[in-house]
């Protein structure tokens, strides 16, 4: 009877994969997306891009961003993070690296012919170990476009821009956003969520014409559920001059989602870029954010 061999024992210390987390910077056509967030049985930024860094780094990737845009609403300057294993790391490098050529260039490129034509990653990097795609962000800056020519919009930016059929009166949109500016509690323009402040700072909230495009530009520390949008159709309300100035304001003392207007539709919206504080600041930034603001 032969004797059984005794297991064997490891030679060394166990192996511990630490995390590497990385920056990502994200552009896609929101058309056909069913929002940024992940749902069972939809089509979503995330879950594309979740099943495409899977497949490139051979293990389980979460993205967390900056902001999770709503159904087909675009972004140009989106930014998430991820963690990775750095022993997954090297699924994502090139068998032969340039010399010069940035860590992550090849996973780029390699991304640009796996993921669909509607989403791209425009640059990965390192980041600091503090670094929150949504928790370390200043603010967050958007950019809503309409036309109010007569035949609507032009094929080429027809799923980018609004066709508005009424004129607008663009002076009376400026003054009566300048009324929304600063730290509120926006309720009245913001859908509920169970445990969410909608106290936020809104920094910007600006209207230029040129020819028949109309341009607004939104930027706040952080926007709750459909803010931007619920913004901009209240604002229009004015422009046409179904309302005033005066009612702008007043839709800051309200409690709840008013239904005194309708929000702009998602396609004229498009997240443009997100701040960040310099690496040292990055912590205390999350901190802050994490905190739930109250009056």
């Amino acid at each position: 009877m032969r004797t059984p061999r005794p297991p064997r024992t490891p030679k060394g210390p166990p192996r511990i994969s630490a995390d590497v987390r990385l920056r990502l910077d994200i552009a896609y056509d929101g058309t056909d997306f069913a929002g940024w967030a992940t749902q069972p049985g939809q089509r979503t930024v995330a879950g594309v891009l979740d099943a495409a860094l899977t497949t490139m780094f051979r293990t389980p990737i979460r993205l967390c961003t900056a902001g999770r845009t709503d159904a087909g609403v675009h972004a140009s300057g989106q930014v998430a993070h991820a963690d990775v294993p750095v022993d997954a790391l090297p699924n994502a490098y090139s068998r032969s690296v340039r010399p010069g050529q940035p860590e992550f260039r090849p996973l780029l490129g390699r991304l640009g012919r796996f993921l669909p034509s509607d989403v791209r990653v425009l640059d990965i990097a390192r980041a600091p170990a503090d670094f929150d795609a949504r928790f370390s962000a200043l603010r967050r800056h958007y950019v809503y476009r309409l036309s109010t020519a007569p035949y609507g919009v032009v094929p080429q930016l027809a799923r980018y821009v609004t066709a508005w059929p009424r004129d607008l009166d663009v002076e009376a949109m400026a003054v009566a956003s300048r009324e929304l500016l600063g730290l509120h509690d926006f309720a009245a323009f913001c859908r509920h969520r169970d445990g969410a402040t909608t106290i936020r700072d809104l920094q910007r909230l600006d209207w230029a014409r040129d020819g028949d495009l109309v341009t607004a530009h939104v930027t706040a520390d952080a926007f709750c559920w459909s803010m931007v949008r619920s913004l901009v159709g209240a604002v229009l309300a004015v422009g046409e001059h179904r309302r005033s100035a005066a009612w702008c304001r007043e839709l800051l003392t309200a409690t709840g989602r008013s239904s005194d207007f309708a929000a702009a539709p998602a396609h004229g919206l498009t997240l443009v870029q997100v701040d960040y504080p310099p690496d040292d600041q990055l912590a205390a930034r999350a901190l802050t954010t994490r905190d739930l603001r109250s009056r």
